[in-house]
């Protein structure tokens, strides 16, 4: 590409050049759509023998990212894992993507291909083909408005609506990375330096700017029927809990012992001198996965994801409805948690 080309502004290309450019960087596995991008919709084969699993998303600039601590690949990478984790947490195989973005005409073509370079990345990964969408300017801001598509084998998606009473709850990965990465970027951003990354921070900010959505684990819930119900921890453990929770007509009670938390948040949280509970308890955008198992298949499920190699660890149980959200503190005491993810409209 022409540097000329690289900084013309998207005013100067127009609509359809745009569209034009963007296909070639995604995945051309999988099945492949009868009708793709070019025409007024995409036409798609579908096997008769799986369900069809949809999720759509809307991400806004300055609710959903701020271009001063994310750049334009950045949020194209993210944005794609939100909605590949909202597949996951369904027990589906990603397999089409459709995207709309508004954009400032002020914004350079450059952009506009990190943006799509960013999207693509994971989609790549998971042989997720985009098929659609469309494209728009915009008076300011940036808006991306995803929708996704995936399949999953009949009676096997996870929901949110099938905990039971003495459930084990169990989370992916670690806790709090998420948020202490945007912690450290927005402290950055306010002092108005970004200063060379080191360890604990370029971990902190990987997982906040790279997150990984747990396809491969969302598989194994489904295809073992392992899960009761699952969700993704995109609101925080504390808030998508109390969703679980609501959706199951349960209660739940954690450890705060057994909270999974990495070296890097611990080291960071020391250096602040801060304690990383909050970070891990009500931490949104970590992407992970919550789910709840029966005890007959604890077993199973962990030499299952040992042998997957995938880190996953058991924070409590699943209790009476009337008990609400608990928590075991370090000194034995129980209280009660209350959520604080973000909602949209609250004062």
């Amino acid at each position: 590409m022409s540097p000329s080309r690289r900084q013309a502004l998207l005013s100067h290309i127009g609509e359809f050049q745009l569209i034009q450019s963007i296909a070639r960087g995604f995945s051309s596995r999988g099945p492949r759509p009868l009708i793709g991008i070019g025409d007024d919709a995409a036409i798609l084969s579908h096997p008769s023998s799986a369900h069809l699993v949809i999720s759509t998303d809307l991400l806004v600039e300055d609710v959903h990212f701020s271009r001063g601590t994310a750049s334009l690949y950045d949020i194209g990478y993210k944005a794609a894992v939100a909605n590949l984790s909202d597949i996951a947490a369904m027990g589906a195989t990603p397999t089409y993507i459709l995207v709309a973005v508004a954009l400032p005409s002020h914004m350079k073509y450059h952009d506009w291909k990190e943006l799509y370079r960013g999207l693509s990345v994971p989609c790549k990964a998971h042989g997720v083909q985009l098929v659609g969408g469309d494209t728009s300017t915009s008076r300011s801001s940036l808006f991306l408005a995803i929708t996704i598509l995936g399949q999953v084998e009949p009676n096997h998606g996870l929901t949110r609506g099938g905990a039971k009473e003495g459930d084990i709850i169990y989370v992916s990965g670690t806790l709090g990375n998420s948020s202490a990465g945007l912690a450290f970027l927005t402290r950055q951003a306010s002092n108005g330096k970004i200063s060379p990354l080191r360890q604990p921070m370029k971990f902190l900010v990987s997982r906040h700017l790279r997150p990984t959505p747990r396809i491969a684990l969302g598989h194994l819930l489904s295809s073992h029927r392992f899960a009761s119900a699952a969700l993704d921890l995109s609101d925080g453990l504390s808030g998508d809990l109390l969703h679980l929770c609501r959706q199951s007509r349960v209660g739940a009670l954690i450890q705060e012992a057994n909270l999974p938390m990495s070296s890097h948040l611990l080291a960071y949280a020391s250096q602040m001198n801060v304690d990383p509970l909050p970070w891990a308890l009500h931490g949104g955008e970590e992407y992970e996965l919550l789910f709840t198992v029966p005890p007959k298949y604890q077993r199973r499920l962990e030499l299952a994801v040992k042998q997957l190699r995938i880190p996953v660890t058991a924070i409590g149980v699943i209790t009476p409805h009337r008990s609400g959200l608990r928590i075991t503190q370090q000194d034995g005491t129980i209280q009660k948690i209350m959520p604080q993810s973000y909602v949209h409209f609250s004062d």
